[in-house]
């Protein structure tokens, strides 16, 4: 007699909100991934391209919104994909209501944690190609590594922090990591 096999639980973005405050998770393909707290690089990081960006915006008087984590993404309709990006920008203001972003941002920017290492560059590098956001950047402070995945022309490319890292989304604008303020 055949034993039925035991089925993994899916779950979906309404658990995700029904987790102990304080308690930060992401949800792909209907599996909750755990978040540690980001160390002060990190933070020094991300707060330093945010503002980098942000008055790259500014000044061109562009329509894009950034917004920095944690700020709820939701990839799909199908509520089985939940992330927090370190960075989004979105060009679509029609994707933005007050829960945050639903649909794929235009560009991501993630960097990569001691714990982040294989979803940074496996899972979501997968998860956001698919669902259609145009730039994705995986920052490794580690490894002093920029790895820019430009999905609207199938092309990705590594540069250190001080190389001049173009975006692709802006033509004309490029952040060099070890310039920035942090």
């Amino acid at each position: 007699m055949a034993q039925a096999l035991a089925q993994e639980k899916l779950y979906t973005v309404d658990d995700i909100y029904a987790l102990p405050d304080g308690q930060r998770a992401e949800l792909i393909d209907g599996q909750i991934y755990n978040m540690a707290p980001p160390s002060r690089k990190h933070q020094e990081i991300v707060g330093g391209l945010y503002a980098a960006i942000r008055q790259y915006i500014k000044f061109q008087k562009g329509s894009c919104q950034i917004y920095i984590a944690p700020f709820a993404v939701f990839l799909n309709k199908n509520n089985r994909n939940y992330v927090e990006p370190d960075i989004s920008v979105i060009c679509d203001k029609d994707k933005l209501n007050d829960r945050g972003c639903s649909g794929a941002p235009d560009w991501i920017i993630e960097v990569v944690s001691p714990g982040s290492r294989t979803m940074d560059y496996y899972k979501k590098l997968f998860k956001y190609r698919s669902a259609g956001v145009r730039e994705y950047w995986v920052v490794d402070n580690e490894r002093n590594l920029v790895t820019v995945y430009d999905f609207q022309h199938d092309n990705a490319m590594n540069y250190t922090f001080s190389d001049d890292v173009p975006v692709n989304i802006y033509e004309g604008f490029s952040i060099r990591l070890d310039g920035l303020d942090m």
